[in-house]
């Protein structure tokens, strides 16, 4: 039988060694690189797409965000990247449905796992064209990611309405609430 998501995730989540430093790496700022990661996630150098995963997960490895900016750093070089709008997205979301804090676990494109907790910045923002109100996680550092469409509507089947708030869509995770939208 086949192990639920959840479980897989779980076990991945606690396997994982973490990330270089790079909150501590101060290098002096080396210039811009012809690097864009895309409103979908598609990480494009030169112009061409980077297809190699591994590759994108490096570089995702080492990214930063200063004031709004993005840049690829290593103890010695800090190079400036463009982000279109944020640079994770999240791709898909498990739950164990034996757990009674409800612990939801978001997956990125580019493989971290992310617990929806109270201290995970959860945010509805304004994306797309016509503008509608998307949720974003923090993913690590000030990383964030813009939840997938797939995802959403995934937690949307999840989700409640809480009383005191008529009007207004709640998913749980933790024993805490986190604002979908309203439907009103």
């Amino acid at each position: 039988m086949v192990e639920p998501l959840f479980q897989q995730l779980h076990k991945l989540q606690s396997k994982f060694h973490g990330y270089p430093p790079v909150e501590k790496w101060n290098p002096d700022f080396c210039g811009d690189m012809d690097m864009v990661i895309k409103r979908d996630g598609r990480w494009i150098h030169e112009g061409a797409e980077i297809r190699r995963q591994p590759l994108v997960k490096l570089f995702a490895s080492i990214l930063k965000c200063e004031k709004n900016e993005y840049f690829l750093v290593t103890p010695a070089e800090k190079l400036r990247i463009t982000v279109e709008d944020v640079p994770f997205v999240a791709t898909q979301v498990a739950r164990d449905p034996n757990d009674t804090k409800q612990c939801l676990l978001l997956t990125t494109n580019v493989g971290d796992i992310v617990e929806l907790k109270r201290e995970a910045q959860w945010q509805l923002r304004d994306f797309g064209s016509p503008q509608q109100l998307v949720p974003y996680i923090e993913v690590r550092n000030g990383l964030k990611a813009r939840v997938s469409r797939d995802v959403f509507y995934q937690l949307v089947d999840w989700a409640r309405e809480v009383d005191s708030h008529k009007g207004k869509l709640f998913v749980q995770s933790n024993s805490f609430d986190f604002l979908l939208g309203d439907y009103s």
